[in-house]
């Protein structure tokens, strides 16, 4: 009967370990999402020269942040 018992508390523990990402994880990956649409926010306007500093250098730096923040989120392990 007890093993019946420990078989039982090792299929709950398997089963609520199912999650590949933590909560960390889709944290990070909500900020680098902002990031991202913050680079292509800056990329875009209505106003201003097309060979703009900001839209030929800051957004894609801003950008290709957001998709570090979103590779770090995406190999963190949790805990």
């Amino acid at each position: 009967m007890s093993k019946d018992k420990s078989n039982n508390t090792e299929a709950q523990n398997t089963v609520k370990s199912q999650f590949v990402f933590d909560k960390q994880n889709y944290k990070w990956m909500i900020i680098g999402f902002a990031v991202i649409v913050l680079g292509f926010i800056l990329m875009s306007g209505a106003e201003g020269d097309i060979d703009d500093f900001r839209r030929i250098t800051l957004a894609p730096i801003v950008v290709i942040g957001g998709f570090i923040i979103e590779i770090y989120a995406i190999m963190k392990k949790p805990k």
